[in-house]
């Protein structure tokens, strides 16, 4: 099962998806918009990505304050997840997003980009931290409960 991953920012719009056995995450490009309230035609691109890449789910970015309130982008996001929603048909999961666009930059920095370079990267660097998060989280949880499952066949 494939999974698209989103970094939603003000004027772009990084994606990601994972590879079909949802292990590993890959940069897949950067929607760029010339205004932060004009998303026609970002979704319509996430849509063509979405049958491109058979994604079944999205995960998308979700940037609550360091005190793990809401702002004003994080209610952006959420506006943004009904519209995926509605648009795709396919199911919408918040993320949580904190400090990936600064570890995304740090990845960026050690791999000797230069500073100037860097924000055509960051963007699908943070998707990919975004989605690869969640994709371990999920895996996580399946181990879970398969060392939760009892053994078939046991007498106990």
């Amino acid at each position: 099962m494939r999974i698209m991953g989103l970094d939603y920012g003000a004027k772009t719009m990084g994606v990601a998806v994972s590879d079909p056995m949802g292990i590993i995450a890959q940069g897949v490009e950067i929607i760029r918009r010339e205004d932060e309230n004009k998303l026609r035609r970002t979704l319509a691109r996430i849509c063509e990505l979405a049958k491109e890449y058979q994604v079944e789910e999205i995960v998308l970015g979700y940037p609550k304050h360091m005190n793990n309130t809401v702002g004003e982008r994080a209610e952006k996001s959420e506006a943004l997840k009904g519209k995926l929603e509605a648009r795709t048909g396919l199911p919408v999961i918040l993320w949580d997003e904190r400090l990936t666009t600064v570890a995304a930059d740090q990845i960026l920095m050690e791999s000797g980009v230069r500073r100037e370079k860097r924000k055509d990267y960051v963007d699908k660097i943070a998707a990919i931290l975004i989605l690869q998060g969640y994709l371990d989280y999920r895996r996580m949880k399946e181990d879970e409960t398969k060392e939760e499952a009892p053994l078939s066949g046991a007498d106990g």
